[in-house]
């Protein structure tokens, strides 16, 4: 795992902190590629995209889990959200509440997309009980310096501390081998929107 350049402390972030920590979602996941492939290939088009969806994604998580931050004093460097077991998915009515915004934020053509990634997701999601993962972002500057492995090692503890599975999806090859450090194992495959996905499991300790 990577060294860490200066302390970092996790914790649970303030709903006063969203605002910053939509910021650094953003640059940290901007050139994800399904972000690309459903906001388009415009760097600064798809970080607006991804301020609308995640200025109704971070509270909706806080409210139905929690969202941690990795912080240096003051400066947010890095989040992880994780939505507690059962609440993965919105409910009928949030989703008619979502639904627009995501309109919203991804257009005409982007939003008939980020639908279609949305359900291939949802089929692939755990029916045992699990601790869900994600977003997890670090600021594209800072990225590579451990901050991503204190945010993984606090999301592990709360797990363990519960005995409870974890769950995540991702879009980049390099981020497998990175979270089969942390005891995951790739349990489907699938192409979204024309880009490889891995599904990934942590058994419960």
């Amino acid at each position: 795992m990577a060294e860490m350049s200066y302390p970092v402390i996790i914790r649970d972030l303030r709903s006063d902190e969203f605002a910053g920590a939509i910021e650094v979602i953003t640059r940290g996941m901007r050139d994800n590629p399904l972000h690309i492939q459903a906001l388009g290939a415009d760097p600064e088009a798809r970080i607006a995209g991804l301020k609308r969806m995640f200025d109704n994604v971070l509270p909706l998580i806080s409210r139905k889990g929690v969202v941690l931050g990795a912080f240096d004093g003051n400066e947010l460097l890095g989040v992880a959200g994780m939505l507690s077991p059962g609440n993965c998915r919105p409910a009928p009515l949030e989703m008619l509440i979502i639904l627009p915004k995501i309109f919203s934020a991804a257009g005409v053509r982007g939003f008939g997309r980020v639908v279609r990634w949305l359900n291939a997701w949802k089929k692939h999601d755990l029916r045992e009980p699990h601790w869900h993962l994600g977003p997890v972002a670090v600021d594209g500057h800072l990225q590579g310096r451990g901050i991503g492995s204190a945010l993984m090692m606090e999301y592990c503890t709360r797990l363990d501390s519960q005995h409870a599975a974890g769950y995540l999806e991702t879009d980049k090859r390099i981020n497998v081998t990175f979270y089969e450090k942390f005891g995951f194992q790739t349990v489907a495959e699938s192409l979204v929107l024309g880009v490889p996905n891995w599904f990934m499991r942590r058994p419960a300790s």
